[in-house]
């Protein structure tokens, strides 16, 4: 996400030659909500949750002046947290404001250096309504490679997954495309 927003913002101003992401959460508001789903709050959210605020509860004072901390620690969602610290941390008026910014898909159609996007269908943190196929389409420096399984950054193959997955294949091709042919792309 800081990725694609960065080179949503720079343009091809960036001193990046090309980039890939995977499983990109396109959408914040739809990100959440989709983690907010009962199973999906039980299996990941609420355990993020407890993961975020013993992060910020270990420099807890660092964070007193300016944060209601223990208002921060009774937060029981992802979205609940960042409204009561992360929104608050970066100075935005509100939780909407934070994630309108924090979402790429409003920016991808600046990105102005190939960019590869794998992103899978059945990802809980980035549900597939969200993605923003059009937009990608529309510019020639994205491609967007989803597949109908994966999840979130998973990508395994097989029944026994042991070796690279699809997603370590698909970077290894990108990355060697861009150093053989990389000098291509920057003359059209």
């Amino acid at each position: 996400m800081l990725l694609l927003n960065y080179l949503g913002k720079t343009g091809p101003k960036t001193p990046l030659k090309a980039a890939a992401t995977f499983s990109v959460g396109w959408n914040t508001f739809a990100c959440s909500e989709s983690l907010e789903k009962p199973l999906n709050w039980l299996l990941f959210n609420y355990y993020l949750t407890t993961c975020l605020q013993s992060s910020v509860n270990k420099h807890r004072h660092m964070f007193v002046k300016q944060i209601d901390m223990d208002h921060v620690m009774k937060a029981k969602s992802i979205r609940e947290f960042d409204k009561r610290f992360t929104s608050v941390m970066f100075g935005y008026q509100t939780i909407d404001d934070y994630y309108t910014d924090a979402s790429p898909n409003r920016r991808l159609k600046s990105v102005g250096i190939p960019v590869l996007c794998l992103n899978s269908v059945d990802d809980v943190f980035s549900p597939s309504h969200a993605i923003p196929v059009e937009t990608a389409r529309q510019n020639p420096n994205v491609a967007l490679v989803l597949t109908s399984y994966g999840g979130h950054i998973g990508f395994l193959e097989g029944i026994w997954p042991r070796q690279s997955t699809y997603m370590d294949r698909v970077f290894k091709q990108f990355v060697q495309a861009m150093v053989e042919h990389g000098h291509e792309l920057s003359s059209m």
